[in-house]
């Protein structure tokens, strides 16, 4: 179906010319001055849309099609129907979403600030910023411009945003530095206390001062009620572009390299090193004090409990090598089908 108008606006028209120059891609066939104006499933498109086609499975669908284009890798070029025009790519699912967000762009800021906001005096507040109502901007705030500040979101005091970053409805930033364009989804948590503790001679729990900051990379996304712990001595750290899905844990003094994705559930122990690119699937998670390298993968459901090398990828509870885990699942399952032995 095509995007509910209510949630999602429109922006302009796009030429299917114009559709492929943002994907990236060459126009095959069609009109190039033809307007499409929305996007769709291959089964659901009309004559106005554009859909996309990057998984073989798919084909079928392909050719009832009514879409006017589908974004498509060169090898199923040939399968378009008539009438429908290819726009070709080496990858159709990142040329269709630059399509898509050509024709449905994010809502810019509404600069202003909404008169249930609360804005300290001592902050500062950059050209085109929007706050929203009851939104709270405390002592020595940085918002750069053009940021937009969601209903009841909290900015912490000395909290410092670069321009453009989306903070969304109830999300809270403390003891946190943010660069350029980054995102929080609703109820994301940024720069709470870490959990650390001492015991007392007496088996009490003592809290152990947590002086450290977070500090988010450029492009950084954040997933709604994801928690980043602010560093406890040094800094936690999460690198640029990097992306956490909903309800990630980021421990105290974590440090990502650019570029990370970590998915829903994840949990990452404080004093942990991530690398560049690294991946870990949902409900993942690490002990402390370990360093997982550059490219590593890490399958879901996963414990890692010691280092994980450069370009490695492990699977299991403790996680091993992913060929190792799986031969070792599928040693157990024939042993359970054995027979019990007779005595």
């Amino acid at each position: 179906m095509a995007a509910d108008p209510r949630f999602f606006r429109a922006g302009a028209a796009l030429t299917l010319a114009e559709a492929a120059a943002a994907a990236g891609g060459e126009l095959v066939g069609g009109d190039p001055a033809r307007l499409v104006s929305g996007v769709g499933p291959l089964h659901e498109a009309g004559a106005e849309a554009v859909s996309f086609l990057d998984n073989r499975r798919y084909l079928p669908q392909l050719g009832a099609t009514k879409a006017a284009a589908v974004v498509i890798a060169k090898d199923f070029a040939g399968r378009v129907p008539d009438g429908v025009a290819a726009i070709v790519t080496a990858n159709p699912y990142l040329g269709f979403g630059r399509v898509a967000r050509r024709l449905f762009p994010a809502p810019p800021a509404r600069p202003g600030v909404h008169p249930t906001a609360v804005v300290d005096p001592a902050a500062t507040i950059g050209e085109g910023v929007e706050i929203g109502p009851y939104a709270v901007i405390e002592e020595g705030a940085e918002i750069g411009a053009g940021c937009v500040i969601g209903p009841h979101a909290v900015v912490g005091a000395g909290v410092v945003l670069g321009e453009g970053c989306r903070i969304g409805a109830h999300a809270s930033l403390s003891h946190c530095v943010a660069g350029r364009f980054v995102v929080l989804h609703p109820g994301a948590r940024i720069g709470q206390e870490g959990f650390g503790f001492a015991v007392t001679p007496e088996g009490r729990f003592e809290t152990m001062p947590q002086l450290g900051r977070v500090l988010l990379g450029d492009a950084v996304e954040v997933g709604a009620n994801a928690c980043i712990d602010r560093g406890s001595q040094g800094d936690t750290v999460l690198g640029t572009g990097t992306r956490l899905d909903n309800l990630v844990q980021i421990g105290h003094n974590v440090r990502t390299g650019c570029g990370c994705v970590l998915v829903s559930q994840v949990g990452i122990s404080g004093s942990t090193t991530l690398g560049d690119g690294v991946q870990m699937g949902g409900q993942s998670g690490t002990s402390g004090h370990l360093s997982i390298g550059d490219r590593a993968q890490v399958a879901a459901q996963s414990g890692v409990m010691s280092d994980v090398g450069a370009g490695e990828v492990v699977g299991g509870s403790p996680a091993w090598p992913l060929r190792e885990t799986l031969r070792a699942f599928a040693t157990l399952r024939r042993l359970a089908a054995k027979p019990a032995a007779k005595g």
